[in-house]
């Protein structure tokens, strides 16, 4: 008789062990399903906004030409949409910088010029010798502890957009864009 009571006592301890592994599986499977869910509603309003950006951007390819003409005849090229393709690439500028205790140290910068409503990328990119020409004492004089944090960058983007107005007259030059900072 003792073995019918241990199998009771089995089937008796298996009745519970089987509820705490349902309510498991529930649960692992409410969870799954949530990030089923989540993760495919997630991809769908991602892949509906990139839809959405690249029909934007497609759009805006076809109203290109007008934009530069109207850019080309000394108009603004109907606002903001005409100068987000107005960038003057400039190639990447290495420097040396000034190390006080004499060890050779360099500055290598590439960035973007953005034209101001006064400006076209043309007319900037015939001043562009004069521009540059405008940057290597400022860039020579930088220290390596210039280059430091994150307010580096922006003082270093300050100065280079004081100079460019210098160089090309108020209203020429909207922003320079830092593409790569690096020392070595």
């Amino acid at each position: 008789m003792s073995s019918p009571e241990i199998v009771e006592e089995g089937a008796e301890g298996a009745k519970p062990a089987a509820p705490k592994s349902k309510k498991k599986l529930i649960i692992i499977g409410a969870a799954a399903g949530v990030l089923l869910l989540g993760g495919g509603g997630g991809a769908a309003v991602m892949l509906s906004g990139g839809s959405a950006k690249a029909e934007t951007a497609a759009e805006g390819g076809h109203g290109e030409a007008p934009a530069a003409e109207a850019e080309a005849e000394g108009g603004d090229g109907g606002g903001e949409g005409a100068s987000k393709e107005a960038f003057v690439d400039v190639p990447p500028m290495v420097v040396n910088l000034r190390s006080p205790d004499g060890a050779a140290r360099y500055l290598k910068i590439h960035f973007m010029i953005v034209p101001g409503a006064k400006a076209t990328t043309e007319s900037l990119k015939e001043k562009l010798p004069l521009i540059l020409d405008a940057y290597q004492p400022f860039l020579r004089e930088l220290r390596p502890e210039d280059l430091a944090g994150s307010a580096a960058v922006f003082r270093i983007k300050e100065e280079m957009l004081v100079r460019a107005t210098e160089v090309t007259g108020a209203g020429s030059v909207k922003d320079i864009l830092i593409q790569d900072l690096v020392q070595q």
